[in-house]
């Protein structure tokens, strides 16, 4: 691929990862077709770079797309079209049959966002008003920002082009210090979307409390938008950590999932 320079003043263009077709492996939507799209960078480094903060015992998991988002290639609009055409064809995401999953890194770096919207703009105009289906996940720590001259986030703004947002707030297990972590702005324009889920990594049964007297309690979050997820990166641990995530659910009443790509491709990224 050629080596397009970015420049974040355009909005036309998107420093991307990977990009690729597969099914979502997480929360709610799991088991649909999806394409992702993994933007580079992002405000929090999970686990310590390399997971060294994990190694030390300052973590209980690291981010298991660290490396690949930590690179980026330059993509326009029309690049990244002609991508999906070939990767799985427009028409299913044309009518949302596949979920166009925006991640990272943090897809709402403030770059991003423009771009994404640019993005879903130009989907507009080239192919009219479709069924395309947008998922953003998120840290939680970077609130929706206004986009085409509005002063408010909510008109004309990625937070309205966007169907599903699919947030993982980070706990003490992550090893990101508390105020890197928690935004109650961007929490509570999260909580407020009509489709919005918050996925929590627990390791153990603290985990649990932290996030009621963190999160849920505070921010009056609805019991309903929560979800378990088990804090595993591998196959060998996977089945043992996601009955403890079955059992928390059976404890306390909280929906939970398991991790579906690490079941099927276990470490690997990009499938």
């Amino acid at each position: 691929m050629k080596d397009y320079k970015l420049n974040v003043k355009d909005d036309n263009n998107l420093k991307i990862s990977e990009a690729f077709y597969s099914v979502q492996g997480e929360g709610i939507s799991t088991g649909v077709p999806a394409y992702f799209i993994r933007l580079q960078g992002c405000n929090l480094i999970c686990g310590g770079k390399d997971g060294c903060l994990r190694d030390e015992g300052k973590a209980t998991w690291y981010c298991d797309s660290e490396t690949v988002w930590r690179q980026g290639e330059n993509y326009t609009n029309e690049e990244l079209v002609d991508k999906m055409a070939k990767d799985v064809g427009l028409e299913s995401i044309l009518n949302g049959e596949t979920h166009l999953i925006w991640t990272g890194g943090e897809p709402l770096l403030p770059h991003h966002q423009k771009s994404i919207s640019s993005f879903l703009e130009h989907m507009k105009r080239e192919y009219g008003i479709k069924n395309i289906y947008n998922e953003i996940e998120t840290n939680g720590t970077i609130p929706f920002t206004p986009q085409f001259g509005e002063d408010k986030p909510f008109r004309n703004s990625l937070y309205f082009q966007t169907d599903q947002i699919n947030c993982s707030p980070k706990l003490y297990n992550s090893g990101m210090e508390k105020d890197k972590r928690i935004n109650q702005e961007a929490i509570e324009m999260i909580r407020d979307h009509p489709n919005s889920w918050f996925k929590f990594v627990v390791s153990d049964e603290r985990d649990i409390k932290e996030m009621e007297y963190d999160f849920i309690y505070p921010y009056e979050i609805d019991k309903s938008q929560i979800i378990l997820m088990p804090g595993v990166d591998n196959l060998d641990e996977l089945s043992e950590r996601t009955r403890f995530v079955y059992d928390m659910t059976k404890k306390y009443g909280y929906r939970s999932c398991t991790r579906g790509q690490v079941l099927a491709w276990d470490r690997v990224t990009g499938v």
